[in-house]
């Protein structure tokens, strides 16, 4: 029987059912079983269906009888307790009510996160848009206003069931599992764990210098993909790596060119920023660490995710030769950065 969960009946993580048949589902999870599970939820599709660039999740845009479409996620089995997705649900939902342009889960019968015999799922309004123009300096200030709103909330109270942004986090346990799990070439390891430790060492002095930030509720992946442009201005999608985390990881990603570039940069994503929200120019200090932390977390995510036989198809130039040789050089060439003076903001 499928029906909707009821929050005070949620446990810390999918129960009464066997984690392996969970993953096995998810692994064959068919366009019929996607539209099926749809209709269950009293929506009539017609049978369009396009699969999104989604990874970590299953994410479909479905279309409907009466000509729209919807979004749905259907979320990897025991990557988040149901604690933790409906503490990012309720993030969103108070931005929204806030006016902020995010796009939060629709609620059918007051929840948002719904389940099915083998699945969790959460559907969205289909909006669409364009990435952003990072040259565009009015662009820029404009994200930063959109951001600075988004801090302000986020300012408000901690997450309590999601995670933080560390170099624990991030960086030795991504690190750990690719040499605890045979990933590296056997001729690369010895420059890969050193490599890696130098990296990790000067990221967290990174850390030092920039003394004692605060860490806040933060979108988490904000890269310019996870950003929709419309001729009325931005919204943002895609809150699932929602965590503790320095503002400055929500800022960092929206920099692109040269040094110069970058420091203009920063300078109009910050003059946006602050009309709504105070930033901590110390955090400059880290961006190059959080740079670094999430270098090496990706290759962790990959390896993590290796035994999905959608990321052996999506990512065909994983675990090769030359995809770790190509990292380490990436590695490399990130420790020179650490080194340089953080960005100006002439705020």
């Amino acid at each position: 029987m499928v029906t909707l969960t009821q929050p005070s009946l949620l446990a810390t993580n999918i129960v009464d059912e066997s984690e392996k048949s969970l993953v096995h589902a998810y692994a064959q999870l068919s366009p019929d079983e996607v539209l099926n599970s749809i209709e269950l939820f009293g929506y009539e599709c017609d049978g369009r269906l396009l699969a999104l660039n989604s990874y970590e999740n299953r994410v479909y845009r479905v279309g409907l009888n009466d000509g729209s479409s919807i979004v749905a996620k259907f979320y990897r089995p025991a990557r988040w307790t149901n604690e933790a997705i409906l503490e990012e649900h309720k993030f969103t939902q108070d931005l929204a009510e806030l006016e902020i342009p995010v796009i939060a889960p629709i609620e059918l019968k007051g929840e948002t996160l719904l389940q099915t015999e083998h699945f969790r799922i959460a559907l969205f309004e289909n909006r669409g848009g364009r990435a952003p123009d990072l040259e565009d300096f009015n662009q820029l200030e404009q994200m930063g206003r959109f951001m600075g709103r988004i801090h302000q909330v986020g300012k408000a109270q901690s997450f309590q069931h999601r995670p933080s942004l560390t170099i624990q986090t991030f960086g030795y346990e991504a690190r750990d599992f690719i040499l605890d799990n045979n990933f590296i070439p056997p001729e690369l390891i010895d420059a890969y764990r050193s490599l890696t430790e130098q990296l990790l060492l000067e990221a967290a002095q990174c850390y030092d210098r920039a003394g004692d930030i605060s860490m806040i509720r933060c979108h988490g992946d904000c890269h310019p993909s996870n950003i929709l442009w419309t001729d009325s201005g931005p919204h943002i999608v895609d809150f699932d790596d929602a965590r503790m985390a320095p503002a400055v990881q929500d800022l960092w990603m929206f920099l692109a060119g040269d040094r110069p570039d970058r420091t203009a940069g920063i300078d109009a994503v910050l003059a946006g920023y602050t009309e709504f929200c105070d930033f901590d120019a110390r955090e400059l200090h880290i961006i190059e660490a959080l740079r670094t932390l999430r270098l090496i977390h990706y290759y962790g995510w990959l390896a993590k995710r290796w035994s999905d036989p959608a990321f052996k198809q999506a990512f065909p130039w994983f675990n090769t030769q030359r995809c770790w040789e190509d990292h380490i050089l990436s590695l490399r060439e990130q420790a020179a950065l650490l080194h340089e003076e953080p960005l100006s903001w002439f705020g």
